[in-house]
């Protein structure tokens, strides 16, 4: 299928396990662009494993099947860039008139914050062949009018929590889709993904300065600052003494 397709085709349904599954299920015959949206979600996950907590009809809880032309799967991490960057352009909207705006950040390697609370975890999945991706499917959480948090995630925030206002889910579903086609139609293109990168670098959370992080094998506590993200998604830190390490997923955390 061709993706020279400009404008989002959502699906909404009452309910279902998790989005990023039926999308799945159904990704041989969408286009590139589809939504998959949930009004309750009853099995979200998270990265690895994690889960997603979401009240029914409080969240936007959806998933958008995607079909690169330009990104090789080397370079599938371009795609994380993207649609973090989309998700917080489409935050920096619902802000604009907040002090919160100036807060928004990319927390490596797939959450996006204000100042130092979670509003939204992002699931990507790629289908792949030896040479391409087929396609891509970005699963997304944001916290939008639950007030209320009975997981154990310490640092949850929502945008009515910020703001003390109540959204209209389906504008600001409409919304946060067109920011993320948008954004892959614009730079599924190898000439831009400096740019791009840059434009990631400059958003990530704790980009400037030293910070406090922890190995996950090991247990030992560090201070460190963000050197790069690499292209395969990996973490660049370099500590205080200028040593240089880099770390996948979950082999390091932030202390928060």
């Amino acid at each position: 299928m061709s993706n020279n397709i400009s404008q989002p085709v959502i699906i909404r349904l009452p309910q279902g396990t998790s989005s990023n599954s039926i999308l799945a299920s159904k990704a041989r015959d969408l286009p590139h662009g589809a939504v998959i949206s949930l009004v309750e979600q009853t099995a979200g996950r998270g990265q690895r494993g994690n889960t997603w907590e979401a009240a029914p009809g409080m969240n936007l809880t959806l998933s958008m099947l995607l079909r690169p032309r330009n990104v090789k799967p080397n370079e599938q991490f371009m795609l994380s860039e993207m649609i973090s960057l989309a998700i917080v352009r489409f935050l920096h909207t619902m802000l604009a008139d907040t002090p919160h705006a100036s807060r928004i950040a990319i927390k490596w390697p797939n959450d996006i914050y204000v100042g130092d609370h979670k509003i939204c975890g992002i699931l990507i999945e790629h289908s792949l062949s030896s040479a391409a991706i087929t396609h891509t499917i970005a699963g997304i959480g944001i916290n939008i009018n639950q007030v209320q948090f009975l997981s154990p995630a310490p640092n949850p925030i929502s945008l009515a929590m910020l703001t003390g206002r109540t959204f209209d889910l389906h504008r600001a579903e409409t919304l946060l889709a067109q920011n993320i086609l948008d954004l892959v139609n614009r730079y599924d293109n190898p000439e831009l993904f400096p740019e791009l990168h840059a434009l990631y670098i400059n958003q990530l959370w704790r980009r400037k300065g030293a910070y406090k992080y922890m190995e996950a094998q090991s247990g030992r506590i560090f201070t460190a600052s963000i050197t790069d993200v690499l292209p395969t998604g990996h973490l660049q830190l370099t500590d205080t003494d200028g040593h240089t390490a880099t770390y996948a997923f979950k082999e390091v955390a932030a202390v928060i």
